[in-house]
């Protein structure tokens, strides 16, 4: 097993991935565009900032993604070929502290922040409250389906990462 190999492709796989934080970024930015444009209600035009900023916050994180992920590429190959037993050590340190990341932010924290969102829908009858509500959820979705995928991914990396270590040790 080609562990270099396994780490670029993880690193390829996320950089294929990280433009949808962009694209969905451009499209609710798209959004608060038109509900500046066209919104002729309240409720329309309380869409606007929100909207902007989960536009915004979204294209961040596609484009922190984008460059961290694109430089490791290059930083992997370099890595393993001065010492591959400490590369693949240090990927395993940084693959399960991502892995425990995921199991504390997004899959418990996002889904609560879900429901707290949903809950002051029902009870706050005010349009900006409203819409920036099921805003931050629309954001909180994607983030979930992306991340959702990209947890998989790692923890595939993971298990590879653990196998090398095995044949590094033998």
């Amino acid at each position: 097993m080609d562990i270099l190999k396994a780490a670029t492709d993880w690193a390829k796989a996320e950089l294929f991935s990280t433009p949808f934080f962009i694209l969905f970024g451009v499209l609710f930015i798209l959004a608060s565009v038109g509900f500046w444009q066209l919104g002729k209600t309240d409720m329309a035009k309380a869409y606007i900032i929100p909207t902007l900023v989960a536009g915004a916050l979204l294209m961040i994180i596609g484009l922190g993604l984008f460059f961290t992920n694109k430089s490791r590429i290059t930083q992997f190959e370099t890595a393993y070929k001065s010492d591959p037993s400490a590369f693949v050590k240090s990927e395993l340190v940084r693959a399960e502290a991502t892995l425990k990341e995921y199991r504390n932010i997004v899959f418990k924290a996002i889904p609560i922040i879900i429901i707290v969102c949903a809950l002051v829908i029902l009870f706050i009858d005010k349009p900006i409250w409203r819409a920036s509500m099921i805003t931050i959820i629309a954001m909180l979705v994607v983030i979930l389906l992306i991340d959702g995928t990209a947890h998989a991914r790692i923890d595939a990396y993971n298990q590879e990462l653990l196998s090398a270590e095995k044949d590094l040790k033998n």
